[in-house]
């Protein structure tokens, strides 16, 4: 009986590998047929359109995440793109409040260094790190009801320690490195830790601002101005100097055959396709 059992384990456990091997082979099989296919144009189209949705983060969660986008994804399909002989610009529709300031400024910077034109289109909201990404395009459209801006840093959280106290909770500090543990919610922040977090935060603002300057055209004194962490709409955000026009993909339209020096019929959108997978 007990060879019986063995012999039955070992072949579930053998069956098991084969369906496992075979996802397997099948998500690589689908991925290559991903990577090698016609690329982003159909032969149709003309204009790459991806969507900047959701946080912007250095990796991709795959549980209890909200929409994210990442720089792989930006870039991976930034390079498919310039690699398709048919696509002749960019259209990014961003809708991000942001996320990251390093993964919002490569995304940034991919968008900028890119050897094809690009068009930003905010529609809802383009803020923080997302109105970053946006402002790294050649022309950047956004709804007239659109939040715009947000040119700031947030480091803030919720202390607990005197909740903890009220629970009969304490803190046990076990460090090496006098403030390895600043800005952890369970214990007070000393005066010495909030200044070393203001200085960082302070010194990736003044890197935003530029940032936005040099992508905008703007004097710096222009940006800072703007940069007091406060959104604008889509209208006012035109006013400012934050955007280039306010519309739709109507505008979009007229801006990419402005640039690539065609009739706006000859515009055509190669719409976004996910991947098979979201990583």
């Amino acid at each position: 009986m007990q060879r019986t059992f063995l012999k039955e384990v070992a072949l579930m456990v053998t069956k098991a590998i084969i369906v496992v091997l075979t996802i397997i082979a099948i998500l690589v099989g689908s991925i290559a047929l991903f990577d090698e296919g016609l690329g982003v144009s159909d032969g149709t189209c003309n204009i790459a359109v991806m969507p900047i949705e959701g946080e912007i983060w250095p990796f991709y969660g795959l549980a209890n995440t909200p929409l994210i986008v990442t720089p792989d994804m930006v870039e991976d399909f930034i390079a498919s793109a310039e690699e398709d002989t048919a696509i002749d610009a960019f259209l990014f529709e961003i809708n991000s409040p942001g996320g990251l300031p390093a993964a919002s400024e490569r995304i940034a910077e991919s968008i900028r260094n890119s050897s094809l034109p690009s068009v930003g289109m905010i529609g809802d909201l383009g803020a923080s790190g997302g109105y970053m990404v946006a402002a790294a395009t050649d022309y950047l459209i956004a709804s007239p009801f659109s939040t715009v801006g947000s040119i700031g840093v947030n480091a803030s959280y919720v202390e607990n320690s005197k909740q903890n106290e009220e629970d009969g909770l304490a803190y046990v500090q076990l460090i090496a490195g006098k403030y390895k543990d600043s800005g952890d919610p369970n214990k007070p922040l000393s005066e010495e830790e909030r200044a070393l977090i203001q200085r960082d935060l302070d010194e990736v603002h003044k890197s935003f601002i530029d940032m936005v300057a040099r992508y905008r055209g703007l004097p710096v004194e222009k940006v800072t101005e703007l940069a007091d962490g406060s959104t604008i709409t889509g209208a006012r955000a035109k006013e400012s100097g934050l955007v280039d026009g306010v519309g739709g993909r109507m505008e979009a339209k007229k801006a990419l055959a402005t640039i690539l020096g065609i009739e706006e019929a000859d515009v055509i959108f190669c719409e976004y396709e996910s991947p098979l997978l979201p990583f």
